[in-house]
């Protein structure tokens, strides 16, 4: 086998399992997490405040309406965008883009953590260190590595993408 066929079968095999290792893995995460976050279509339950702004939510006795809009909008915001982006990338549409904004997604969720939650050293872990399990840094950076296979490689040929493309070209 050469190099340029290991190539041109990367090219459709990398996205292809990228896609359905998020499924396996990440989407059953992210889906029971969203069903927490909301009341309501448009409402926001009062877990979904705590878990975006836990020391601001505490800090109004745990009333969300002393927030203000523009935490309601982030956080109703937040809310779709952990519903919406995970089932765009398992089905394959607007996936370049669905994955990047999962991965600005990841990166708020791993600070919110970090400094909201106030995630400990052992939580936190630290990089090039013997220990693969912290929660943040070492599994968050494998969930963006599969994401920004989607990010370059695209959604492969098992995709709505993929036959919008073929349909746009052919």
């Amino acid at each position: 086998m050469t190099l340029a066929t290991l190539d041109r079968i990367g090219d459709w095999l990398l996205p292809t399992l990228a896609r359905f290792t998020f499924a396996a893995v990440l989407f059953p995460y992210f889906w029971t997490s969203a069903l927490t976050k909301f009341d309501g279509i448009l409402t926001p339950s009062v877990g979904a405040y705590a878990q975006i702004y836990p020391r601001a939510l505490e800090a109004t006795g745990f009333d969300p309406s002393g927030l203000g809009v523009i935490p309601h909008l982030v956080v109703l915001l937040g809310g779709w965008a952990e519903v919406v982006l995970p089932v765009l990338i398992v089905l394959g549409v607007m996936s370049r883009l669905a994955a990047l904004g999962m991965i600005g997604f990841v990166v708020v969720q791993s600070l919110t953590d970090i400094f909201g939650h106030q995630a400990d050293a052992a939580t936190i872990g630290g990089w090039f260190d013997r220990a693969s399990d912290a929660v943040i840094l070492d599994q968050r950076a494998l969930w963006v590595m599969v994401l920004l296979v989607i990010v370059f490689k695209g959604a492969g040929p098992l995709s709505v993408d993929y036959v919008l493309q073929k349909r746009a070209l052919g």
